[in-house]
């Protein structure tokens, strides 16, 4: 049985968003229903950016994902963003696929958000605000308007270029270049940024709003003023991550927020153990810290259609 071997263009053309969405749900459902494991994913930390081991098992699959961050790559003609991941037969532990996990950890990221929009976002958002124009902004827009009919996408980022970018890469749609303010009062927010000072403030977000707090994924980042967060629904995609690497993980270690005031986790609320949006007042924040099972689930669905049209690169480990 060959093992595939999968680069990152292969994986960028078996790449669908509506897929992936309806895979990271599905994967957060199993593991919240305990058909799925994964432990936090572990750090190395480096003076110019980061490396992270996030393994997962799913039903079908088991794997890990070898991700680096290293936030001056832009400048070098690299991606902020690289990795690799590994999936594994769990009945055997024969090697499924080796492929590039890029552009899936840039899909799988958008994807989530745009899942906790849904259960979290007042019904009938037409606004998304996204701040930061990197990378991760494409595919934010291009979950959100999976499922939600907007008509207005506010992009900001110190970087007019990158905002000019953004918005030639989506012809058609309501992208227009924003202040951060504006962007910061639309009906669904997703900060995007690799900050480590909290630039999103309290007095912009208005009753009602939900944010996305993404760009928070390692310890000492932070976006979002901690007033943000005190009074607000917060829902974590995994507490023991997010204690210390999520956005609420400077408030936390400042003793400005407390664990007790986190609501649930999206898992929870995708299987109906707890109820999502309930007040179209209440502000809601979804703090996404990235967790190894949306990779694996992603992973899966590649591999499979991977297998299924043939023709790919592949090699015998196992001889």
């Amino acid at each position: 049985m060959p093992t595939l071997l999968l680069n990152k263009n292969t994986v960028k053309e078996l790449l669908d968003m509506s897929e992936v969405i309806e895979a990271v749900e599905q994967a957060f459902r199993d593991w919240v229903e305990g058909r799925g494991r994964m432990p936090p994913k572990s750090y190395i930390l480096l003076e110019k950016g980061d490396f992270r081991a996030m393994p997962a098992a799913l039903p079908g699959a088991v794997g890990i994902k070898w991700v680096s961050v290293h936030p001056q790559n832009p400048s070098r003609g690299l991606p902020t963003v690289m990795a690799t991941l590994v999936i594994n037969d769990p009945d055997t532990g024969y090697p499924l696929a080796i492929m590039d996990g890029t552009d899936i950890t840039a899909y799988r990221t958008g994807a989530t958000a745009a899942v906790a929009s849904r259960y979290l976002a007042r019904k009938g958002s037409r606004s998304l605000g996204i701040i930061g124009a990197g990378r991760q902004a494409y595919t934010q827009i291009e979950a959100h308007v999976k499922l939600f009919d907007l008509r207005e996408i506010r992009a900001f980022d110190l970087s007019k270029a990158s905002v000019e970018r953004l918005i030639k890469a989506f012809p058609g749609y309501p992208v227009e270049e924003s202040s951060l303010e504006k962007a910061a009062g639309s009906d669904i927010v997703c900060t995007v940024t690799p900050a480590r000072w909290p630039f999103v403030k309290r007095e912009w977000i208005a009753p009602g709003v939900h944010i996305n707090a993404i760009g928070a994924d390692a310890p000492g980042k932070e976006e979002l003023e901690p007033s943000v967060l005190n009074g607000a629904v917060v829902v974590v995609d995994d507490l023991e991550q997010s204690r210390t690497s999520g956005e609420i993980n400077v408030p936390v270690s400042k003793g400005l927020f407390s664990m007790k005031e986190v609501y649930g986790t999206l898992g929870e609320i995708i299987s109906g153990r707890k109820p999502g949006r309930r007040d179209d007042k209440a502000i809601t924040v979804f703090d996404s810290t990235g967790v190894a099972i949306e990779d694996i689930a992603v992973a899966q669905v590649i591999y499979e259609k991977a297998k299924h049209r043939g023709g790919c690169p592949s090699m015998n480990l196992i001889e």
